[in-house]
């Protein structure tokens, strides 16, 4: 399962998709929702109908995917673009392309523009957003079965949602490994050297403590397997803010069952939305908060959202 090839490059992107704000919402498929019977309009499921069948608890079992769409609005910079601040900051080590900071054949030469990169995306540089405060919110009403997320930022832990619950698909800062005598470390444990832009070295045999984030080549973390209990058991399946363009991520979406609904917030139609709907798909398409303060408010939990906001940004 490891992450290679041309569609394995947008494997850890930390930037959303392009688009306007305004948001629709629509069934992506015309094909019958009760029955197989004759008639000629058959019914399509609406972000109402979801709503609704969240709030009759027909949905107890909720697995979400999310991808970087949900963290730019947390200003998670674009680290490829030309004149970001981050792609500047690794032009000092003349690397060949962007990319390169992900391969270990790379880092191993030189692990510094890694750690640049780290020293930006370690916890408590950004905030997490609306988004991963109403998946954390699920989370609080028993709603939530797993969070499986292609984002290295750590935002869905930093908004409360327990590592139980998550699968880190792309890895985490969270914790660490030394390359060369495989030890294992608190994630913590590399935060001061890296701050003071200095490599982290393991205190046994020197090697570099890498951060067990999934570089180009490397198999996917153990807990990506829980996917084959998890997705099965589903009774929706919501997708935020992802092109479903990176496998073995992106197959995911195709694992629940067929008469599942499924949920996509993004800023336009991708992955089976796009080539092979099914029945029971809806696609709000747009801004992807305004999108998720829509399903809120259809949900009734404005203020429970906006409350649980204001008590984990007094925190800070």
């Amino acid at each position: 399962m490891a992450l290679r090839g041309q569609r394995a490059l947008a494997a850890l992107r930390l930037w959303g998709l392009g688009g306007g704000r305004r948001s629709i919402s629509l069934s992506v498929s015309a094909s019958g929702l009760f029955g197989s019977g004759g008639s000629h309009e058959k019914e399509k499921l609406s972000l109402q109908d979801i709503a609704e069948l969240i709030r009759a608890k027909s949905c107890q079992r909720v697995v979400a995917m999310v991808g970087a769409g949900i963290s730019t609005p947390s200003g998670i910079p674009d680290f490829r673009s030309p004149g970001s601040g981050l792609y500047s900051n690794l032009q000092q080590y003349n690397i060949p392309y962007p990319e390169a900071i992900f391969e270990l054949e790379f880092f191993f030469h030189n692990p510094k523009p890694f750690f640049t990169l780290a020293k930006e995306l370690y916890p408590g540089n950004y905030r997490p957003n609306v988004t991963h405060y109403f998946l954390r919110l699920l989370h609080d009403k028993g709603l939530l079965l797993r969070l499986y997320t292609q984002n290295i930022d750590g935002l869905e832990r930093v908004s409360g949602i327990p590592a139980g619950k998550l699968v880190e698909a792309h890895g985490t800062f969270a914790s660490a490994t030394c390359i060369v005598c495989r030890r294992s470390f608190p994630g913590e444990d590399c935060w001061a050297e890296v701050m003071a832009d200095r490599v982290p070295c393991c205190p046994v045999c020197t090697g570099v403590v890498k951060p067990d984030i999934v570089f180009f080549g490397e198999p996917m973390p153990q807990r990506f397997l829980l996917h084959v209990a998890d997705f099965p058991m589903a009774d929706l399946l919501l997708i935020l803010g992802t092109s479903l363009e990176v496998e073995p991520f992106a197959s995911l979406s195709e694992a629940v069952r067929s008469s599942v609904p499924r949920l996509l917030i993004n800023r336009e139609l991708v992955g089976p939305f796009a080539w092979r709907p099914r029945s029971r798909d809806v696609a709000q398409l747009g801004d992807v908060v305004h999108s998720v303060e829509k399903l809120v408010d259809l949900l009734g939990w404005t203020e429970e959202l906006q409350d649980l906001v204001q008590r984990e940004t007094r925190k800070v």
